[in-house]
């Protein structure tokens, strides 16, 4: 879905109610997108630093597992071809044709080598600084989640709205691959990545989607590209 959304402001606002109102607490943050792989040898060091980072104040960390090294001998049960392609666009945007593991993107526009952690940790709060120049909040309530979201500046384009859906936490014995008989522990493993529609932030955003299950939610608004994130919340 690629319409405005503020083309079906009205709508939304009658099925979302008071997206504002008091409800299950979100938080906002910093997101870093981990591209990782249960196949890649380099890997499990990046791993255990974003699992440290699963528990940093401010920061979202969402792992996004690729499915390109599941031919040397190990298939990923957490991959994606999505979670690819969306790597792939990063690249695109940044004018390159090449994508590796472990790679770690903050906030849309920030790429560095997961194993660089001390360049990885600087980048976060340098980005923490930076005011967001969108209001965002979630309320959840059963299966429903209320997005409410508000420009605190006029936008320079549309941001894309985007529902992500992650695992907080999974063991798994390699059995086979590059990393055969390692056990490993990933956090905040995605399970799904869905785009919304776009806003261009002339109205307040007020939406109602449907989330079944108790696997946490984050609401990314997302320059297209794509590119940098304005703002982030989740209801972990």
């Amino acid at each position: 879905m690629r319409h405005l959304l503020a083309a079906s402001f009205g709508v939304c606002a009658a099925l979302g109610g008071a997206a504002l109102a008091d409800g299950v607490t979100s938080r906002t943050g910093v997101v870093v997108e981990l591209y990782t792989s249960q196949g890649c040898s380099s890997c499990p060091p990046a791993d255990d630093y974003f699992a440290m980072l699963a528990q940093m104040p401010g920061v979202i960390p969402l792992a996004l597992h690729v499915d390109y090294w599941d031919y040397i001998g190990w298939e990923d049960q957490f991959a994606s071809s999505s979670f690819t392609e969306r790597q792939k666009a990063y690249a695109r945007a940044a004018g390159s044709r090449m994508i590796y593991t472990p790679q770690m993107i903050v906030g849309g526009t920030d790429q560095v080598e997961g194993t660089r952690p001390e360049e990885v940790a600087k980048i976060i709060h340098r980005q923490m600084e930076v005011p967001q120049p969108v209001a965002l909040k979630l309320d959840r309530a059963g299966d429903s989640v209320d997005i409410g979201a508000r420009a605190l500046e006029p936008l320079d384009g549309p941001v894309r709205v985007q529902l992500v859906r992650y695992r907080p936490e999974q063991t798994v014995e390699i059995e086979r691959g590059e990393n055969a008989g390692r056990t490993v522990t990933y956090r905040n493993i995605v399970t799904s990545w869905e785009p919304l529609g776009d806003w261009s932030g002339e109205e307040p955003l007020n939406l109602k989607v449907f989330s079944p299950g108790d696997d946490p939610v984050v609401v990314l608004l997302q320059k297209i590209g794509p590119g940098e994130i304005v703002a982030a919340a989740t209801t972990d």
